[in-house]
């Protein structure tokens, strides 16, 4: 090989070097857990925030977006930093331990439970997690109440949120930040209902 050929091909090389380098994009990773907040335990009972259902469309490890009327695409280099159904969980943890004064003792060894203070288990089933880049991010739900120890359950309500984002996808997930913080919010105003023994205390979505 001469001379010419040879730096022909190492210019070639370093050509595709540098082309892969740019085209490379790096992952980005994002949660709904909302920054640390020093918080008060101070109300009469704790909670047990239980795992999420989520549907199988968006229980990924990519962020899911829609795209179009029916078109859903899964953005690998933007993803979640935990299973989604954890992420959602937690996130709904900390807004209502922040929001009631309460502890969550869900998964903490033997219940974790202060001796006389009732437990309110919270379930929540997410039909829809809907992401739209520079539109809404949306959730929508349906979640039970019921004492630790009752069979039966003291309240069932439903929730659907849409909050509107502006471009790109770090307001895109501070949406959804939004939009648990206010099912959290629902889902604290219809503890207090039960509470008081108001089975049809569902909050307004």
């Amino acid at each position: 090989m001469t001379m010419t050929n040879k730096a022909a091909v190492a210019a070639l090389a370093c050509s595709l070097l540098a082309l892969a380098a740019c085209s490379s994009t790096p992952t980005q990773f994002y949660t709904l857990q909302p920054p640390a907040a020093a918080q008060a335990t101070s109300a009469p009972f704790q909670i047990e925030v239980q795992s999420v259902d989520l549907p199988p469309q968006v229980s990924t490890p990519q962020l899911v977006v829609r795209t179009g009327g029916s078109e859903m695409v899964p953005v690998d280099t933007r993803r979640w930093i935990a299973p989604l159904g954890d992420e959602i969980r937690d996130a709904l943890s900390a807004d209502l331990s922040r929001q009631l004064g309460a502890r969550d003792v869900y998964g903490l060894p033997g219940g974790g439970t202060a001796p006389g203070l009732p437990v309110w288990r919270i379930n929540v089933k997410v039909q829809r997690f809907e992401s739209a880049l520079g539109a809404y991010a949306r959730i929508d739900t349906v979640w039970t109440l019921r004492r630790a120890g009752d069979q039966a359950i003291a309240l069932t309500c439903g929730s659907s949120i849409s909050e509107t984002v502006q471009a790109g996808y770090p307001a895109l997930v501070e949406g959804h930040q939004r939009a648990v913080a206010q099912l959290a919010a629902q889902i604290a105003a219809g503890l207090g209902a039960a509470q008081q023994g108001n089975g049809s205390g569902c909050p307004a979505s």
